[in-house]
């Protein structure tokens, strides 16, 4: 979904955000498609674990809980699931509308790049009215740095070591969020350049971070 005052994205930054646990808790509805999946299959997943570390793609969860040549078919019965059991239970984390809105208030454009496959990101940011203005999918970690440069990002926010590794790889400032898997000491471990306890502290850093 497309704010509704287009921007020139010359004249702000262009600021990219990942999508699970860093602007929507997915953890339930996720939850929800691993069950049906090991409903399905007879095999036993522990789906409370899965959702406790979400950030890598999807066929290295799976890879955890099959063996490689059944990979493929779960994550293609799991995306066929996904869309009538994930969708509704996932909601905003705290602080995303105003992030978004403090982004497209400079001028700026707002960038979502996840590891999930477009276009169920897609279903996410249209069931939840998120005014972004790009999306790509299906990159993870170091791939995220290509789609930030291709981009233009100077800022790249997440929650995963993954995504401070991403942002280092466009040498894009790395804004970090606990909302994820990862303390605020890990975060910075993996050299985010800040970290943030959530995305309601964004809009009064990023002002500073204009600043200069």
């Amino acid at each position: 979904m497309a704010h509704d005052q287009p921007v020139d994205g010359s004249n702000g930054p262009v600021v990219g955000f990942d999508l699970d646990m860093t602007l929507i808790d997915s953890r339930p509805g996720i939850a929800a498609v691993w069950d049906a999946v090991a409903a399905e299959t007879g095999v036993p997943i522990d789906s409370e674990l899965v959702v406790s570390r979400l950030g890598p793609p999807l066929a290295q969860e799976a890879a955890e809980w099959f063996p490689q040549d059944q990979v493929p078919g779960v994550v293609a019965r799991y995306r066929e699931l996904y869309p009538d059991l994930a969708i509704h239970p996932s909601g905003l984390l705290p602080g995303v509308v105003d992030a978004i809105a403090a982004v497209h208030k400079t001028g700026g454009r707002v960038l979502v790049i996840t590891a999930k496959n477009g276009p169920q990101a897609q279903l996410h940011v249209d069931h939840l009215g998120l005014e972004v203005d790009d999306l790509v999918g299906g990159v993870w970690a170091e791939e995220k740095g290509t789609v930030l440069r291709e981009h233009g990002a100077s800022i790249f926010v997440g929650d995963h070591l993954g995504d401070v590794r991403g942002a280092k790889a466009a040498g894009a400032f790395s804004v970090a969020v606990t909302t994820g898997p990862y303390a605020a000491e890990e975060l910075s471990a993996e050299g985010a350049d800040v970290v943030l306890a959530d995305l309601t502290e964004f809009p009064a850093w990023f002002a500073r971070h204009l600043e200069g």
